[in-house]
């Protein structure tokens, strides 16, 4: 399911998704159940965030200049940023409807399922069949995060509740792969 050939792109992926982990857990404070342990809970997912980019980004930093699987000359990476743009167009439309409805709940769910779409794209240009995966897990959290019981918590909660161990657990394997594969086995 991981695609050893760019170990320095799995790398980054654990920066990004630690990044994520960190943003997604951070929202879930939005509005969580009133006991303190969902707080804790959030906390410790955003430090675990954190601490998977800090492991991740030194390590891409000093292998920047092995190859990538993003060429930018490419009809693939042609066809990210295209998609990337629709997406964010999409993203701040939704978030204006979803706010002149009075429905300004549900823009979580719906952000964090257009990042889950935005993993296909990315699993195209990458060649990483891990981000297929990413993919279908987060669109999967949005949409239960949208019909989970309000009264409880907010969707926000929900989505960084279950979004961010996602994005831990994936990038956690990106990057000891990617290590491994950049450092061999003695690493």
């Amino acid at each position: 399911m991981l695609d050893l050939g760019y170990p320095r792109d799995l790398v980054m992926t654990g920066a990004i998704f630690g990044l994520a982990a960190f943003i997604w857990a951070g929202w879930a404070q939005e509005n969580p159940p009133t006991h303190v342990v969902w707080r804790v809970v959030l906390a410790v997912l955003s430090a675990a965030g954190l601490a998977l980019a800090a492991l991740s980004v030194p390590l891409a930093i000093k292998n920047w200049r092995t190859p990538s699987a993003i060429d930018p000359h490419s009809a693939g990476f042609v066809f990210y940023v295209i998609v990337f743009w629709v997406e964010v167009a999409v993203a701040i439309v939704l978030a204006i409807i979803a706010t002149r409805a009075g429905r300004s709940d549900l823009i979580a769910p719906l952000i964090l399922a257009i990042v889950g779409i935005h993993f296909f794209a990315l699993a195209v240009v990458f060649g990483q069949p891990v981000l297929h995966l990413a993919g279908a897990l987060i669109t999967a959290i949005a949409i239960i995060a949208a019909f989970l019981p309000r009264e409880v918590a907010a969707p926000s909660f929900w989505c960084g509740l279950f979004a961010a161990p996602i994005f831990l657990a994936i990038g956690a394997w990106c990057l000891i792969a990617g290590r491994s594969a950049l450092t061999g086995p003695a690493a």
